[in-house]
């Protein structure tokens, strides 16, 4: 059976989907001159391992794991072609040690219990212990990784389990906590260039049968991703047509010609989906564009459903934009009704428009921070009755309850707005809006202080030497309020106040 293209595991030994040391080299079938190149070119050694320093000081786990000095559980969790199964081949040269190394693609409950049970055996008889490898684990369900608890608890097995996917997500908790967990990087383009060189000339490579141009070696890095598995891979087809063309380098075109699509590290229901979601909105609400077109296309080639990128921009028009740029929530919902409307490939193009607008915004998030506190207040107990003036009144015998008495019409003031309460009295004078000076919420920001005092009854200023609009003496109204120094704001003068806000007159 095969795993994740890295090796063959042999006939089952002592269970189906499992394979122990009697083949090869601690249970891995051993690389055959006619194997793919990544797998002949495996390190034989710690020596040999590139692009996980971080991991390779002395003492550190991953040095005990392989010179079997600790008995410790580990979970490898990487991405693909970053060293997971070079390490377990490493483990499983140990001569001291019982390997077996099974699939999740294939093995199941019954196997596992089959290779712990004889472990067991092989304990109570005095024989060598037994490393139980495990690729791809996340494939597990949670009652096949409950089986392996016991085992890794009382170290019947020393478990070394490899997963691409987050294990915080992936693997149960009980599990987890009974292992170390390493992290193995991505190796950079220096480690990857340094791979393939050592491909072209060591023995169990190309053996310095070819050159490689420098444009084709560039290409081939560019293309991995820190996937030294695809760059090898790649390296080993363009070897192949650049020998039956005669010729004695691999130039570019070759190499274009053997991968023409890089590796896209996106799993959309796995970890990588949520976290090149939260690089984009990330990027958008930082207002770097071009990050946020990065990401866009990341998930758009990795084959992401164009609805649920749509969704998201949506919700980000009014979590990060809001009124500093109301336009932002119709731009955003035109995007999500054009992929609807036209489909992918073409709504690329009106995802991408919509990424634009929202990066170069300006941004606020007053709405998301407003509702959250009113949310939280609402959460909390506070707001009492609905006042009496403002509940429904249109049902017979509603005014005999006092409901809409001492309602007072806002349109029925020249103003468009008038003294009265709104709010539950406990939550009188409670702010929730706190709008931004960015962008179109400045003009807001400038009418929001004046629209309040006159709902609330508070002072306003008040400019007595000014006439009221038609030349005619300003008469002062109930709901102005006096300033504090005995003058009473008028409507006309409130109303002018109000407006000049609104249309951005008057600010500095």
């Amino acid at each position: 059976m095969e795993s994740d293209a890295l090796f063959t595991l042999g006939e089952p030994a002592t269970a189906p989907g499992a394979q122990t040391g009697s083949g090869g080299v601690g249970g891995f079938t051993p690389a055959g001159p006619d194997a793919p190149l990544p797998v002949r070119m495996r390190p034989a050694s710690l020596d040999e391992l590139v692009g996980q320093e971080h991991l390779l000081t002395p003492g550190a786990p991953l040095r005990q794991l392989v010179a079997g000095n600790a008995p410790m559980s580990v979970i490898l969790w990487g991405p693909p072609g970053s060293g997971k199964t070079t390490i377990a081949h490493l483990v499983a040269a140990a001569t001291d040690r019982r390997f077996v190394a099974m699939s999740a693609l294939t093995a199941g409950v019954k196997d596992v219990r089959a290779v712990i049970d004889t472990a067991r055996r092989q304990r109570r008889s005095g024989g060598p212990p037994t490393v139980l490898f495990i690729d791809e684990v996340h494939r597990f369900s949670k009652t096949q990784q409950d089986s392996l608890l016991a085992a890794v608890e009382d170290r019947t097995v020393t478990l070394l389990a490899a997963t691409t996917e987050n294990p915080y997500f992936s693997v149960i908790s009980p599990l987890l906590s009974r292992c170390v967990l390493l992290t193995l990087r991505p190796l950079d383009d220096v480690a990857v260039r340094g791979l393939l060189h050592r491909a072209l000339v060591d023995e169990r490579g190309l053996a310095g049968a070819l050159t490689l141009a420098a444009e084709a070696e560039e290409h081939l890095v560019r293309l991995a991703g820190g996937d030294v598995r695809k760059a090898l891979t790649a390296l080993e087809a363009a070897a192949a047509s650049t020998t039956a063309l005669g010729n004695d380098q691999i130039d570019l075109a070759t190499a274009e010609r053997a991968v023409d699509t890089a590796a896209v590290r996106y799993d959309r229901a796995g970890d990588a989906h949520y976290d090149v979601t939260s690089a984009f909105i990330k990027s958008m609400r930082g207002s770097d564009v071009d990050a946020a077109l990065h990401w866009l296309a990341r998930m758009l080639v990795a084959g992401e459903d164009a609805r649920f990128i749509a969704r998201r921009l949506v919700i980000f028009a009014s979590e990060d934009v809001g009124m500093a740029d109301p336009a932002a929530l119709g731009v955003a919902t035109a995007a999500a009704h054009a992929v609807e409307y036209v489909g992918l490939p073409e709504a690329q193009l009106n995802l991408a428009q919509a990424v634009i607008h929202l990066a170069t915004a300006p941004k606020s998030n007053s709405a998301t921070t407003a509702i959250g506190a009113a949310i939280a207040d609402v959460r909390s107990g506070r707001g009492g009755p609905v006042p009496r003036g403002l509940r429904d009144a249109h049902y017979s015998g509603a005014r005999g309850l006092g409901h809409g008495i001492g309602y007072r019409y806002p349109h029925d003031d020249q103003r468009g707005v008038v003294t009265q309460q709104y709010v539950p009295d406990d939550l009188v004078g409670t702010d929730y809006y706190r709008p931004s000076q960015h962008g179109a919420e400045r003009s807001v920001a400038g009418r929001l202080p004046l629209l309040r005092r006159i709902v609330r009854g508070l002072s306003t200023p008040a400019r007595t030497d000014e006439p009221a609009p038609g030349g005619r003496p300003a008469r002062p109204t109930s709901s102005g309020g006096d300033d504090g120094d005995g003058r009473t704001a008028t409507a006309a003068q409130v109303a002018e106040e109000v407006g000049a806000s609104a249309d951005g007159r008057g600010q500095q």
